[in-house]
């Protein structure tokens, strides 16, 4: 049992999975002070609520003014390739899931269960962007500063700075233009 315990205080991961650290989300002061201490970097006034996912938490940099909903999956890797940042003012709908690796599934021989990962890439998300609830963000990806990906929308490709993106796979719908 104390094994156990000692294991949800040191792992690299929160979630509800975890029991010990999750109980500390509910709360605003406990929840900043675990937040620093367990990510990379974690900016002032961001919030990391109860029922969110991090999978490694030390490889993922989280600016100011982000607050990462319920139901969100942040799930960077330990591997070289592997981190997840967040800039400044970045809005995160809930339900949100990023990933730097996917399964591989090119050997017909084996069943996809059993072969592995791909090689790990970081995923980054520039300054003022906006992820619409239940999107997922694939990895290698980049979303550009002030970048909107519509809600539901699956990320495989870059976007650009000052557009919007949205639909399975996410394509361009418009181009923002400054008033």
């Amino acid at each position: 049992m104390i094994k156990r315990l000692y294991w949800f205080w040191v792992c690299d991961r929160l979630g509800p999975d975890i029991p010990l650290t999750h109980m500390l989300l509910y709360f605003k002061a406990s929840s900043r002070w675990l937040c620093k201490r367990k990510f990379k970097e974690f900016g002032i006034n961001s919030e990391f609520r109860a029922f969110a996912f991090a999978h490694w938490p030390s490889r993922i940099s989280i600016g100011a003014n982000i607050k990462i909903h319920p139901g969100s999956v942040l799930a960077a890797d330990p591997e070289e390739g592997g981190t997840i940042t967040i800039e400044d003012d970045v809005m995160i709908g809930a339900g949100v899931h990023i990933y730097v690796s996917n399964h591989r599934y090119g050997l017909t021989d084996r069943p996809i269960s059993q072969q592995g990962y791909q090689k790990v890439q970081d995923i980054t998300i520039r300054r003022g962007s906006w992820i619409g609830a239940n999107c997922i963000i694939l990895p290698g990806v980049t979303v550009g500063q002030n970048a909107v990906v519509g809600a539901g929308s699956i990320v495989a490709n870059d976007v650009r700075p000052y557009t919007v993106v949205a639909g399975n796979p996410a394509k361009l719908i418009k181009n923002i233009e400054s008033s």
